[in-house]
């Protein structure tokens, strides 16, 4: 076993330690949905939303490919977060609710909570199946594993520590996860900038176009990646339900401002080392590899110690991916609408049951979808309903003709807009219509007017005289 495997290994091993241990802080619903969080719990938990696999692997891959501009993923995040904490953390908050889909009951009704669960849990179910893909592709290629072998492994491995602990675990393991995934990359960036003669060398290697422009990547989509953050960042479940458990609603807010400045930095850090690689291996066959290729060549013991990072990043996102699932089906579905006078040990069983279907749903879904495009495809077309049902939402809150069959009506007209979307695109290899109209601006555009046109269509009741 090499140095590497076995730093990997303790890692993991740890982080299922951790979580099971988190199970004593567990014992009700409330407290495995999460409830009373301070500050550092609710940067750690919220900041697995944002900083996965993608933020390491994926960026760094962009880096290669773009040098400086593929950090805009993270930054885009951060904008996001930001507008979040600054303009919705304290109302959210404030609802008692810890669903997304419990913030649109409070506007549009029981029956839009229960179409926003369902689009929502599919989309927690499709980012997490992408994140263990990620692992069980690091299984491969650092671990030497069978694929189906790693990901049924690593994703058993997640399932536990998650049930045991639920969200204490998050945190609890979280707070770990950020100080390896900075102190790894960071790291990482000493040792290769000495590798490779630093960073004046760096510029030398590489041209100055696209590698340090800050838009190389292009512009079409920098600012779809802010608009999506922004969208997405309102109503991703993973991200807020930690908000939605602080202590208050100062908390809510400080610790969502606090996470954005987390999240935001990262990926700057990622795709330099991305540009090392393309500096020190110009020549590999897929940029994907960029990341991996450069760890396993540094010294053992610091390698194992940044690839350990890597999957910090992808323990940190699959967690609440799947907690957030369970407690949608859980407190949208079991509790509000099928069993409302459910005792607390019969809410938290459920809870873990949910949860434990959804990781094992990912995992299935990982093995099945191996190497395929249409994985990319899934979750392009889960960030489109995210964004889209904020729109939904923000009419809901602020447009007080929004009727609850004219939200709902537009969630289910976006979600087959955004699908024909991405799919045309998948098939086709182009965006109908134009190619700079994307999948995101394409489902914002219809959300709107969907909202607008069904709310006229299918008015609000007016409230009914109450005699005295």
């Amino acid at each position: 076993m090499s140095v590497q495997v076995f730093i990997i290994l303790l890692y993991f091993v740890a982080t299922v330690a951790i979580g099971i241990y988190a199970q004593k802080r567990s014992k009700s619903a409330d407290a495995f949905h999460g409830a009373g969080l301070g500050v550092l719990m609710c940067v750690a938990a919220g900041t697995g939303e944002w900083l996965g696999g993608t933020s390491t692997t994926g960026v760094s891959e962009y880096g290669y490919a773009y040098g400086l501009s593929g950090a805009w993923y993270t930054i885009s995040n951060g904008i996001g977060i930001i507008v979040l904490a600054l303009f919705f953390a304290k109302l959210y908050r404030s609802l008692e609710t810890v669903t997304v889909p419990g913030i649109v009951e409070k506007y549009v009704g029981v029956n839009a909570r229960v179409v926003a669960s369902i689009l929502l849990t599919f989309v927690m179910l499709v980012v997490g199946t992408s994140q263990i893909i990620a692992a069980g592709t690091l299984g491969v290629s650092v671990l030497g594993l069978d694929y189906n072998v790693a990901v049924v492994v690593l994703g058993i491995g997640f399932i536990l520590y998650t049930l045991a602990g639920g969200m204490v675990a998050i945190g609890y393991t979280n707070i770990m996860h950020l100080a390896a995934m900075y102190g790894g990359v960071i790291l990482a960036l000493i040792l290769v900038g000495r590798d490779i003669g630093g960073l004046q060398s760096l510029r030398t290697a590489l041209p100055a176009n696209p590698y340090f422009g800050w838009f190389s990547i292009g512009m079409p989509k920098v600012s779809s990646w802010i608009i999506a953050s922004i969208l997405g960042a309102c109503t991703a479940q993973a991200g807020i339900q930690p908000i939605l458990a602080a202590r208050d609603v100062n908390v809510a807010k400080k610790s969502a401002l606090i996470t954005a400045f987390a999240v935001a930095p990262f990926g700057i850090l990622t795709a330099m080392l991305g540009m090392a690689a393309k500096a020190k291996f110009p020549d590999l066959a897929n940029a994907k590899l960029a990341l991996p290729t450069l760890m396993m060549n540094l010294q053992p013991v610091a390698g194992g110690i940044v690839l350990a990072s890597i999957l910090a990043a992808i323990l940190s996102t699959v967690s609440p991916i799947i907690l957030a699932a369970g407690t949608m089906f859980t407190k949208d579905l079991y509790q509000r609408v099928l069993r409302p006078q459910a005792s607390d040990a019969r809410v938290l069983l459920v809870s873990r049951i949910s949860t434990g279907i959804a990781g094992l749903i990912c995992i299935v879904l990982s093995v099945f979808m191996y190497g395929s495009t249409r994985i990319l495809d899934m979750v392009y077309f889960a960030y489109t309903l995210r964004g889209s049902l904020f729109v939904v939402l923000l009419f809901a809150i602020y447009w007080k003709a929004t009727s609850p069959k004219g939200a709902i009506y537009s969630m289910v007209f976006t979600a087959v807009v955004g699908f024909i979307w991405v799919a045309y695109k998948a098939i086709y290899g182009e965006f109908p219509i134009h190619p700079a109209l994307t999948e995101t601006y394409a489902s914002v555009i219809t959300a709107v007017f969907a909202t607008v046109f069904f709310s006229i269509l299918f008015k609000k009741d007016a409230p009914k005289n109450i005699e005295a």
